[in-house]
């Protein structure tokens, strides 16, 4: 794809990632939650590590359902963290668990989408940036997302997550105006 993001470099995980996934408004509950979990997962990563162990975390954490997640304990955890197919981190493990049970509160509420759309007025903020530089690594909103979740209960979700989360299930859209995704993510926005 000619002047896509230059973030993806030439990986061809990271180009498929990007021109198939990022940016794409995600409005399943389940699926913004893991989502949110594997940018969880990522602190202190990169994004790259996390994509390569997708697969692989999905069949550990049955595939990310936060309802059977949420009745786990110290048996799963031991299982997880001798798990060589993820990222084996005690803490994120246990704000996993601890994350799928804040996540049945809010989505018996409101639903955890309209929990988070609701940030947003229910589409993409539409970005129109010209250059990687340009794009923040956290804003106003992110951080208080991050806030109103930790609140909630959630964990590993600061605002520099929070950002990274909302870009990629497309919260906002912070693909290039050059880039041929920017216009076929806003296309895709509902409202």
């Amino acid at each position: 794809m000619a002047d896509r993001c230059d973030w993806c470099g030439e990986d061809p995980i990271y180009i498929s990632y990007h021109d198939t996934e990022w940016g794409v408004p995600e409005y399943d509950s389940r699926a913004l939650w893991e989502k949110l979990i594997l940018d969880g997962f990522q602190a202190g990563l990169s994004w790259i590590t996390i994509l390569k162990k997708r697969e692989n975390f999905r069949a550990a954490f049955h595939g990310f359902d936060p309802n059977v997640i949420a009745d786990w304990g110290e048996a799963e955890i031991a299982r997880l963290l001798a798990d060589p197919g993820i990222v084996r981190h005690r803490g994120k493990i246990e704000a996993t668990i601890g994350n799928a049970q804040a996540w049945q509160r809010i989505e018996a509420e409101q639903g955890f989408d309209r929990f988070l759309w609701d940030y947003v007025g229910g589409a993409p903020i539409r970005n129109l940036w010209d250059s990687m530089a340009q794009i923040p690594a956290e804003t106003a909103l992110s951080r208080q997302i991050s806030k109103d979740l930790k609140k909630a209960g959630f964990k590993f979700c600061g605002p520099t997550i929070v950002y990274a989360f909302m870009q990629a299930v497309g919260m906002v859209n912070d693909h290039l105006v050059t880039c041929p995704a920017h216009d076929r993510c806003v296309a895709l926005a509902k409202g």
